[in-house]
C-alpha cells in the first residue's frame, strides 16, 4: 500500500508557508489555472508563502483536462526554473500536471513518452529521486492528492491515458475544506461522480490475487494492484460518505458539513483506488473525454469543448455494474444498499440489475445528463469509443 501523507482541518493551509520552510525549500513552483488564480484557496496560499517569506514562482497556466501539450508547457516551465518544491493548487487537472513537471524536471533526458503508460508509451518505472510535491485540493472528485497518477489527453491519437507510478505521488495532501465552498453546483455534481465510481470501481475490481503473473521485480508491481483488504475498507467508507452527503453538497453550497465530508471522501476514495485501480467506468471514460465535439458543461468556465472527468466516468456506470456483477454478485449487491437499495428479497443474480438502478435513479436526482447522446455522440461514433478505450490495459 502506499499513501501519501494527509493532513485535514479548516483552515490548514495557513500552515503551507511553514511546511515549506521545515524541508528547507528555497525555489517553490506554485501551480494553478487561471480561474483559480483568483479564487480564496490561491489567495490563502500566497498569504502563507507571504508571510513565511517562501521564494516562489507562480505558473497558472494549468489546462482543465490536460493534454499531453498543456503537460510538455508546464514541464518546460518547470526545467527552467529549477525548483525545489512544487505546491499545486486545484482540481485534479492542476495536481497532476504537477506531478508531470515534478517528474520529468526530476529526469530532463528522459523523453515524454518513456514514463506514459504502455502501449502508448514505454511505461518504464520511475527510478530517479523526486521533488517535494504539496497538493492542496479545491475540487472533492479526483483524490489526485493521494494517488501516483496524472491523466492527460494524448491529442495525436484522441485518447486519455497517463503517468501511473508510486514515485509521483504527493508528499503531503494539505485538505482544507474550506476550499471546497467556492465549487459551483455542477462542478461539485461531476467531481463527486469521480468519488462515486473511484469507490465502486475499486470495491468490485478484480482481486489482487487473481490477477497475473506476478511481476518479475516489485518495482513493476502497478500500483492498480486490483481490490484488496486494505483498499476494500477504503472504498466502502468513500461510498457510504458519498450515499450520505453528496446530493446535500451539491443542492446547497452553504451545507459546509456535506461539502467537507465529500472532500474527505474523495481522500479516502483516493486511498483506495490509488491501490486497488478503476476498472470499465474510467477505462471508456478516456474517449468520451478524449473525442468531445462541442459539448461545454454549466458551470465551467473554459474556453474549448470538454466533458468533465466525473461525467465521462459515470455516464456508462449503470451499464457497466450490470455486466460486472457476475464476478462477484455479493460485492455489487452490498454498493446497492448502501446507496439506498432494499436487498432483502434481492436474488443474488439479479445483482447487476439491481445495482444498475440504483445507480439511475441516484443519478437522475442529481439532474445528470442522460446518456452519451446527451453530451453529443450517436451510434456512429461507437467504433471510435471502443477504439479509445482499447489501450487502457491499466
Amino acid at each position: 500500500m502506499a499513501i501519501s501523507n494527509i493532513r485535514y482541518g479548516e483552515g490548514v493551509t495557513k500552515e503551507i508557508g511553514m511546511d515549506l520552510q521545515n524541508i528547507g525549500a528555497r525555489r517553490v513552483c506554485l501551480m494553478t489555472d487561471k480561474n483559480l488564480s483568483q479564487l480564496p484557496p490561491v489567495n490563502a496560499v500566497l498569504n502563507s508563502l507571504a508571510k513565511h517569506s517562501i521564494n516562489f514562482q507562480m505558473y497558472d497556466n494549468v489546462r482543465v483536462e490536460p493534454t499531453d501539450q498543456s503537460f510538455l508547457d508546464a514541464i518546460q516551465f518547470a526545467k527552467k526554473g529549477e525548483f525545489d518544491a512544487y505546491v499545486a493548487v486545484g482540481g485534479g487537472s492542476v495536481i497532476d500536471t504537477c506531478k508531470a513537471a515534478n517528474l520529468y524536471a526530476s529526469s530532463p533526458i528522459s523523453d515524454f513518452l518513456d514514463y506514459v503508460n504502455a502501449p502508448i508509451g514505454k511505461g518504464k518505472p520511475v527510478t530517479v529521486p523526486l521533488k517535494p510535491l504539496i497538493a492542496v485540493p479545491t475540487t472533492a472528485g479526483t483524490g489526485s492528492e493521494t494517488t501516483g497518477v496524472a491523466i492527460f489527453d494524448f491529442k495525436e491519437l484522441k485518447v486519455k491515458t497517463g503517468i501511473a507510478s508510486r514515485a509521483i505521488k504527493p508528499t503531503l495532501g494539505i485538505i482544507d475544506p474550506l476550499h471546497t465552498l467556492s465549487m459551483p453546483e455542477r462542478i461539485v455534481a461531476n467531481s463527486g461522480f469521480d468519488v462515486l465510481c473511484h469507490a465502486l470501481e475499486s470495491y468490485t475490481a478484480l482481486p489482487y490475487n487473481m490477477r497475473g503473473p506476478c511481476p518479475s521485480n516489485p518495482i513493476n508491481r502497478p500500483a492498480y494492484q486490483g481490490s484488496n483488504p486494505i483498499s476494500d475498507v477504503w472504498a466502502l467508507h468513500a461510498l457510504r460518505i458519498v450515499a450520505k452527503y453528496l446530493k446535500r453538497a451539491v443542492r446547497n453550497p452553504e451545507d459546509h458539513e456535506a461539502r467537507a465530508n465529500m472532500h474527505l471522501a474523495s481522500a479516502f476514495a483516493g486511498i483506495g483506488f490509488g491501490n486497488a485501480g478503476v476498472h470499465l467506468c474510467h477505462g471508456m471514460s478516456y474517449p468520451i473525454s478524449g473525442l468531445v465535439k462541442t459539448y461545454k458543461p454549466k458551470d465551467y468556465n473554459v474556453d474549448h469543448s470538454l466533458v468533465p472527468h466525473g461525467l465521462s466516468v459515470v455516464l456508462t456506470s449503470p451499464a457497466v455494474f450490470a455486466f460486472t456483477a457476475q464476478v462477484h454478485p455479493e460485492r455489487h449487491l452490498e454498493a446497492a444498499e448502501i446507496l439506498g437499495a432494499d436487498i432483502r428479497t434481492a436474488r443474488i443474480k439479479d445483482a447487476g440489475f439491481i445495482l444498475a438502478d440504483t445507480l439511475r435513479k441516484f443519478l437522475f436526482d442529481l439532474n445528470v445528463d442522460d446518456g452519451l447522446a446527451a453530451v453529443g455522440y450517436s451510434k456512429a461514433d461507437i467504433p471510435a469509443l471502443v477504439k479509445g478505450t482499447l489501450p487502457q490495459v491499466r
